[in-house]
């Protein structure tokens, strides 16, 4: 997975002194990396997301019809809401450890705050929040580098659309325009001999 200045600057903090709100830090060999608080961001969109889902009364929920691909193009029937919270919840159990994931259900599945947390688990506050933040950006990084069908962006998510196809469709509209008009509208300047 390639990351871009265009997809971590919007989820940068701005205040981030490690990367400058532009949501790239320098990595080993020249290369860029996403910053820890892009990670975090993407780990908190899904989880309001998930929160939202899981807070909607039952008969809210809608069934969608989403084509399958493959060779026959069956339509297959899907609840999107209560397959996003299953997703968010066995994605985060896999790729958590057993000590992580008993902190991310009792703190974010269960609702504990910071001080019920500390209390059970024995530990001072700043651990508590060193192991949160570790656990958002592992979760947050997982989300989106999850492939075939990642949990971030959201509205891929639930709508069925995604990047390649976006991506192949702006192609196909380029190769829709007449190429010579714009041709003739492009003049560059010719570099003039001395």
């Amino acid at each position: 997975m390639q990351w871009t200045r265009t997809e971590t600057l919007a989820l940068a903090h701005q205040a981030c002194s490690i990367c400058y709100g532009l949501g790239l830090r320098p990595g080993r060999g020249g290369a860029s990396a996403p910053c820890n608080c892009v990670f975090r961001a993407i780990f908190r969109a899904c989880y309001a997301r998930f929160k939202q889902c899981a807070s909607k009364e039952k008969y809210i929920s809608r069934v969608s019809l989403e084509a399958n691909p493959g060779r026959q193009r069956r339509s297959v029937w899907g609840l999107k809401d209560e397959e996003f919270i299953a997703d968010f919840c066995l994605v985060s159990k896999r790729t958590l450890t057993p000590r992580e994931h008993f902190i991310f259900k009792f703190h974010y599945l269960y609702g504990a705050d910071w001080k019920l947390c500390c209390r059970r688990m024995g530990i001072d506050r700043g651990t508590f929040f060193h192991e949160a933040y570790r656990i958002e950006q592992k979760l947050g990084k997982t989300f989106r580098e999850l492939e075939p069908h990642a949990l971030f962006p959201v509205d891929e998510y639930f709508n069925s659309t995604t990047r390649e196809q976006m991506h192949s469709s702006l192609i196909h509209k380029v190769e829709m325009e007449e190429l010579p008009k714009a041709a003739k509208l492009l003049r560059f300047p010719l570099k003039r001999a001395a």
